[in-house]
């Protein structure tokens, strides 16, 4: 059985989360705390964890970086506030997805499950026995061992930075919008999430490009969505 870290200090929207999941065979855990809740992400085995943003001890961004220092697990951060800032923030700090409050609980199940599909995919293929290997111009992804090498140099990616970027390398000169990408990288349909596909492209190229505002792999075709360039 999947387990799932809630770190909510809403008690009532905790319970609502915990009983949704647990009807889809999810097990679940809740702490209230984001010092808690850090400590239980860090020291006990779970698939994914959906925090909360506005917490006490210690706030979302931290708890979120912290782990990711750590873990490759699934983050879903999810949050009141619904400005795009404090979306960019969660994201930059390494949560793989972001949902604004009020959600409906069967959104929250179907992204959980989208994550876990996905991670449990990467976990399968860390375990295979030959190396998958991608080259062009300078840049090397290993898709057995998930790293990226950009001149011999290894830069190190999130899940879904790696995903996303692997997705597009392996498209070459093909342009995707950003709902396409969104709906392939995180696993559905793009309602208001647009600037998930944005900051996850900013952080790629800050890892990958000598300079981030002429890049020269994934191009910004404006009015439609990215393409990765070959030539």
């Amino acid at each position: 059985m999947n387990k799932i870290l809630i770190i909510e200090d809403e008690q009532a929207i905790a319970e609502l989360e915990k009983d949704y999941l647990e009807m889809n065979g999810f097990e679940i855990t809740v702490c209230n705390d984001g010092k808690t809740g850090q400590e239980v992400a860090l020291n006990s085995d779970v698939d994914l964890i959906i925090l909360d943003l506005m917490l006490p001890e210690v706030d979302g961004y931290e708890v979120c970086r912290r782990i990711r220092e750590e873990k490759d697990v699934p983050i879903i951060m999810v949050s009141a506030k619904k400005e795009d800032l404090d979306k960019i923030l969660g994201l930059g700090v390494g949560a793989d997805d972001y949902m604004t409050k009020p959600f409906s609980p069967s959104e929250l199940v179907a992204r959980v499950k989208a994550h876990m599909t996905r991670y449990s995919r990467l976990v399968n293929a860390k375990k295979s026995n030959h190396n998958d290997i991608l080259e062009i111009k300078g840049l090397r992804i290993d898709k057995t061992a998930r790293r990226v090498f950009i001149n011999g140099v290894e830069k190190q990616f999130t899940t879904k930075e790696y995903d996303l970027l692997l997705f597009l390398a392996e498209h070459p000169d093909e342009v995707f919008r950003k709902q396409d990408l969104f709906k392939e990288i995180w696993g559905m349909e793009s309602v208001g999430d647009i600037t998930t596909v944005t900051v996850h492209i900013k952080k790629i190229r800050e890892k990958m490009e000598d300079d981030p505002s002429t890049p020269r792999y994934i191009e910004t075709i404006w009015g439609v969505g990215y393409r990765f360039k070959v030539s």
